[in-house]
């Protein structure tokens, strides 16, 4: 792979950043991009200004949507180091994304290297208030200008860069979840399992209406039997009766969360009985009548962990925990952001250290 460019602005300090940041609405200075052409493969790799896209209107992303993206972050810690959050695997995710939907792959420890680069130039961007963070966001798209349904030959990877708050306005305050039996988002051997807008087009008109219901988020039911529950639209989900605690298998349909392998691994650690097997909305309602149900939490990389305090299912309202945050989501919650943070050892080689330096533009 050739040598990363750089095309910079002057960079700034002592940024200064809204109470509320939300998420997603600020965007740092600089993107890496880099390209790639059938026969050349990825060329090109450049940080430079964030500006809009020349696009043409029959790039074929636009119309037929091969286009996958990441979300990871990165952290400044208590010692005022830069870290990124297990970004190995989130590249590792976004290759398994690329051969599903037949773009090529990307060298990972190569872009391990540019995201480095980037977070190092934008490292004042990073906000340092409880639960923010610096949200990290690659997409590849089909870049040829052509209206027909085949993979295109050209390509566009980017990486996007956006200092954000916390991604519920909740923030860890426990959430109300409508579990969805009128529409499907994904079905085994299809898009489920990948990072693609496909998946969250899927999601838009059952979260629109869980919203004016007074709902936060959607908890999918399986595509095919509408029995067995899947994800929330942006968590993986963690059950804990009293007796273990249970995640949705793995099918082809669920997206494997980095998080939530974070999480299993957690709980292995603490001797807990974690199981991932097939878990059916009737038997989360059939154990919260018996008293079973002893709390409910999602994972994922925007809102790290997050209590469940209530679910709805048909005309059936369980409220969980009284309402409470969790014990065991809060523990988890507390473990994973103090070693995001740097308050605590990181024992496990999760997190990669952003050296700090100065960039020779060539």
């Amino acid at each position: 792979m050739e040598p990363i460019t750089f095309q910079l602005n002057e960079t700034k300090s002592n940024i200064s950043f809204p109470d509320d940041l939300g998420f997603g609405k600020i965007f740092t200075n600089h993107i890496f991009m880099m390209d790639y052409n059938e026969g050349k493969g990825w060329h090109n790799p450049i940080i430079k200004p964030l500006e809009d896209l020349p696009i043409h209107p029959a790039t074929m992303f636009i119309h037929y949507g091969q286009a996958i993206f990441e979300g990871m972050k990165a952290y400044k810690t208590a010692n005022d180091e830069v870290i990124i959050f297990r970004p190995d695997q989130y590249f590792k995710r976004m290759n398994n994304s690329a051969r599903r939907m037949c773009i090529p792959e990307v060298d990972e420890k190569f872009m391990l290297d540019a995201l480095k680069e980037l977070v190092n130039i934008e490292r004042d961007w990073i906000p340092t208030k409880e639960m923010e963070s610096l949200y990290i966001r690659p997409f590849i798209y089909g870049a040829d200008p052509f209206l027909g349904v085949n993979p295109s030959k050209s390509y566009k990877l980017i990486i996007l860069l956006s200092p954000v708050g916390a991604y519920y306005p909740e923030g860890f305050k426990p959430i109300k979840i409508l579990i969805q039996d009128e529409y499907v988002r994904a079905v085994r051997k299809g898009l489920g399992e990948c990072k693609t807008p496909a998946n969250y087009a899927a999601s838009l008109l059952a979260g629109e209406q869980a919203l004016k219901q007074g709902y936060t988020q959607v908890l999918w039911l399986d595509g095919v039997e509408q029995k067995y529950i899947e994800e929330v639209g942006t968590m993986n989900i963690f059950i804990k009766f009293k007796d273990e605690v249970v995640t949705p298998k793995l099918n082809g349909s669920i997206l494997p969360g980095i998080t939530r392998k974070t999480v299993i691994q957690l709980l292995q650690e603490w001797n807990m009985n974690i199981v991932e097997r097939e878990i059916t909305v009737d038997e989360v309602v059939e154990r919260f009548d018996a008293g079973d149900l002893a709390g409910v939490f999602g994972c994922g990389t925007a809102a790290v962990i997050s209590s469940v305090g209530w679910l709805t299912y048909k005309n059936k309202k369980m409220a969980i925990n009284n309402g409470e945050p969790g014990e065991l989501a809060l523990k988890l919650f507390d473990e994973i952001t103090s070693i995001q943070y740097g308050l605590k050892e990181d024992t496990h080689n999760w997190l990669t250290h952003v050296e700090k330096k100065e960039v020779v533009v060539s």
